[in-house]
């Protein structure tokens, strides 16, 4: 991280935050976002699917974020990969989980995706997800933008973003496989045609083609495991890019994923292991247990990151159920294994009844942190959006951050004027008279 005087990192935080009340500039090129997503004649449909039936999955404005807030999230993601790979917390995520989160792999797991929100405190930590969504549409929107105010740093907004992500999957084959031939990827999803974010899914697979790699994309029931190999139709595949959300393949439409994943006979990314050691939301608690993080080995640099971006979070049991009730405003609910906003509470909206079943399921609590708001026009109204920020990553480094605008609890894509939106740094002041001139 740069190095920056106090007063400097203020102005920073400051200017962000004044723009993201003040600035209401579109500055997103709906052209040009229509010229990338009718890139290739194969996604004759995929406009039309964006415009029919996912209005709300692109936000036309952009988030600022202090240079210095974007770097300590990179820093976080850095320490937490140094963390992970200590023998100690692999040992405590493990033990007794299932048989499929204990095989090793040496695939490190695609598109990394920690979600934070941006407090007093700058950056905190929300959740950790090994198959995060949406790194490749936020690639496009990227490149579809036009800045404004003259405060946003724009660079990167290239087709280097894209190249770096077939790259990836690249490393994680050559990882397992060597200098064979990577020929065939699935793109594996339940019931891919259903999935809100199957745009996407058409977007990799156009990627991933016009890299000289075939690409399919199936539902896990088309998958078959036969003579030690792993089969779409008639066509062996190499390497199935895993958008499922059946973490450990148990359930009976994963029969042949887990079977690949046992045998080592396709590339899994990510897989069964990744997700049990980043992303079980027992580990927040953990990353925030200063005496355990020092008896497995952590160096105390990355000790201290963890103390200043990790809210306080603590596993659920029902010794902790009164206290808990009396002071439920100041915590978030979230079930240890969920996904997607899935069954997450804000405490302040809990009723006697469902704090019940959290006492009796699998939860932690996290100390709430709201969300910063940004302002947008809409039909000529001043609303207030919540934001937070999505950092892609992959091996402990930051490949792009994103932003989502929503109402209501939790990320929706169902907001007027919401949906991923773009992230611009911020890093330096203006006075604010020429701010002023430029929103």
């Amino acid at each position: 991280m740069t190095e920056c005087t106090e007063a400097q990192l203020k102005a920073q935080g400051s200017l962000a935050a004044w723009l993201n009340q003040r600035c209401a500039c579109v500055t997103l090129d709906h052209e040009r976002l229509k010229r990338e997503l009718r890139g290739d004649p194969l996604d004759g449909a995929l406009l039309a699917m964006i415009e029919e039936a996912r209005l709300h999955l692109f936000s036309d404005t952009t988030v600022y974020v202090a240079a210095h807030d974007l770097a300590r999230m990179a820093d976080f993601i850095a320490a937490h990969e140094r963390i992970v790979a200590l023998p100690g917390w692999q040992a405590t995520a493990l033990n007794g989980t299932l048989p499929s989160n204990q095989i090793e792999s040496p695939a490190r797991g695609v598109f990394m995706g920690y979600d934070f929100h941006l407090g007093e405190d700058g950056p905190q930590l929300i959740e950790i997800n090994t198959n995060a969504g949406g790194g490749l549409l936020n690639a496009v929107l990227a490149r579809a933008q036009h800045a404004c105010c003259n405060a946003a740093d724009t660079a990167g907004r290239d087709d280097a973003i894209e190249t770096g992500f077939v790259a990836m999957f690249r490393k994680e084959w050559a990882a397992a496989r060597g200098d064979a031939p990577l020929r065939h990827i699935a793109i594996v999803d339940e019931n891919p045609g259903e999935q809100y974010l199957l745009p996407e899914f058409l977007l990799f697979q156009r990627l991933f083609e016009r890299h000289g790699i075939r690409a399919s994309i199936c539902d896990p029931r088309d998958l078959r495991h036969e003579n030690d190999q792993l089969w779409l139709a008639d066509a062996v595949v190499d390497l199935v890019y895993n958008r499922s959300t059946d973490f450990a393949f148990e359930s009976a439409a994963s029969h042949a994923l887990l079977h690949a994943w046992l045998n080592a006979t396709a590339v899994i990314t990510p897989h069964p292991r990744a997700h049990a050691l980043y992303a079980d939301k027992r580990h927040l608690a953990r990353l925030g247990d200063t005496g355990y993080l020092r008896r497995i080995g952590a160096a105390e640099a990355d000790i201290a990151l963890c103390q200043r971006v990790v809210p306080e979070t603590r596993i659920v049991n029902a010794d902790d159920a009164d206290a808990l009730w009396q002071d439920r405003r100041q915590w978030f609910f979230k079930p240890a294994a969920g996904f997607g906003s899935k069954a997450t509470y804000r405490g302040d909206k809990l009723t006697r009844r469902v704090f019940e079943e959290i006492i009796a399921g699998d939860y932690v609590a996290q100390r709430l942190v709201a969300p910063a708001a940004r302002i947008r026009n809409l039909d000529g109204a001043s609303v207030e959006l919540k934001s937070d920020l999505r950092a892609y990553a992959y091996a402990g480094q930051v490949q792009l951050f994103a932003a989502r605008l929503y109402r209501g609890q939790t990320t929706n894509f169902r907001t007027p004027g919401g949906g991923f939106a773009a992230v611009a740094s911020i890093a330096a002041p203006r006075p604010a008279a020429e701010a002023d001139r430029k929103v």
